[in-house]
């Protein structure tokens, strides 16, 4: 790839990879609905608190969530609800791909 594309293009690339991983998208998704800490999310994934801080972490670097400490706790929220919009899209993509899947194993049946 060219050296010379829009810096906007690496930037839409770095959160993009953000999100690609099944418990980052996860993550994304119950913080849509509300705020977690880090133990709560580490018990509804069933990893351990490190990794479960690892993937935080990497969605706090790409801008995706913001953090706040109360007492011994790290509250995370999702910072751009829009976000879901993209993954709505995905979903969509999904849906088209195996109604394009099914017609082909009909065709392949008759």
């Amino acid at each position: 790839m060219k050296s010379r594309l829009n810096p906007q293009y690496e930037a839409r690339a770095r959160i993009i990879k953000a999100m690609a991983h099944p418990s980052r998208l996860f993550i994304i998704e119950e913080l849509q609905k509300q705020e977690r800490c880090v133990g709560e999310l580490t018990e509804m994934i069933g990893s351990d608190t490190s990794t479960v801080s690892k993937h935080l972490s990497v969605l706090r670097n790409a801008g995706l969530v913001s953090d706040e400490k109360r007492a011994n706790s790290i509250y995370y929220t999702l910072r751009c609800p829009c976000v879901m919009d993209f993954i709505g899209c995905v979903e969509e993509v999904l849906s088209a791909n195996a109604k394009e899947h099914a017609n082909i194993l009909k065709c392949c049946k008759k």
